[in-house]
């Protein structure tokens, strides 16, 4: 029996539907939309400027440590220390930039700290086969530890000559009054999304994650990979914890505190598995 052209339309358009709906993106989406309907209905102060940009604003820190927590999960493993390592770097900063150096200075030096960790924790779990919630774990408390011991446990809230800089990076709103964390995510998110869909490295993520054993075989450099994963990690908690610091205006050792779960679920819920 002959398909004619109208089936073969109405075939494609059934699919596409069929795979909008069994998308958890979706549904998602539309439970986020619903929500925020009701609280529009059920009080006056949520849909306002003011809120929805604080909405924004707040969330742009655990969307971006999310971000790289994405390349985790999807190799089938898990990164604990996010929310240490946010803390951290963002005291390598604080404590750099009181020091008297330069706000280019201190950014680098919490970026170096970052991906020493990332490495760190790669190195562990890929060639000495360490379980990741395990290395992890530990570094929860390691990093965190650290950022005791930079600051003598006290609140860093004086970032030196290029203080005012700082503040302008995390709290400034430089494009048509969009708070700048949400700028970076943006950016962030199209980068992550490129990355993974349109690159090799992206693709050789997706093998290990679906079968590491036929990566392996396949000729995918699966030991490396995860090694530059869990720097990216750590990388997106280091630049999460640089801009929260300019939004904060000072640094404590509580920073971050209890975040990675925040970020598993966030990046869960989001589509990673």
């Amino acid at each position: 029996m002959a398909v004619t052209l109208d089936q073969t339309i109405a075939h494609k358009q059934h699919t596409l539907l069929s795979k909008v709906f069994a998308s958890q993106t979706f549904w998602v989406v539309i439970a986020v939309i619903l929500a925020c309907l009701f609280l529009s209905v059920a009080t006056d102060s949520f849909a306002t400027t003011k809120n929805l940009y604080n909405i924004t604003r707040n969330v742009t820190f655990v969307a971006i440590v999310a971000l790289g927590m994405t390349f985790v999960i999807i190799t089938g493993g898990i990164d604990l220390s996010v929310g240490s390592v946010l803390c951290l770097c963002s005291m390598v900063l604080a404590v750099t930039m009181h020091a008297g150096y330069g706000i280019e200075i201190g950014i680098g030096a919490a970026i170096a700290t970052a991906l020493i960790i990332g490495a760190f924790n790669g190195v562990l779990i890929a060639y000495l086969g360490f379980p990741p919630f395990v290395v992890t774990l530990g570094m929860l408390s390691i990093a965190r530890s650290l950022a005791m011991v930079a600051s003598n446990n006290t609140v860093v809230f004086q970032f030196g000559p290029d203080h005012d800089k700082l503040l302008a990076l995390g709290g400034g709103a430089w494009v048509f009054g969009i708070a700048n964390p949400v700028l970076y995510m943006i950016v962030l998110a199209m980068i992550t999304g490129f990355v993974l869909r349109w690159t090799k490295f992206g693709r050789h993520i997706f093998a290990i994650g679906g079968n590491e054993h036929a990566a392996t075989l396949t000729g995918v450099p699966v030991r490396q990979i995860k090694v530059v994963v869990y720097m990216i990690s750590a990388l997106a908690a280091g630049l999460a914890g640089i801009i929260q610091t300019g939004w904060l205006g000072a640094v404590t050792t509580n920073l971050g505190n209890g975040m990675e779960l925040q970020v598993i679920a966030a990046t869960v819920i989001g589509g990673a598995n």
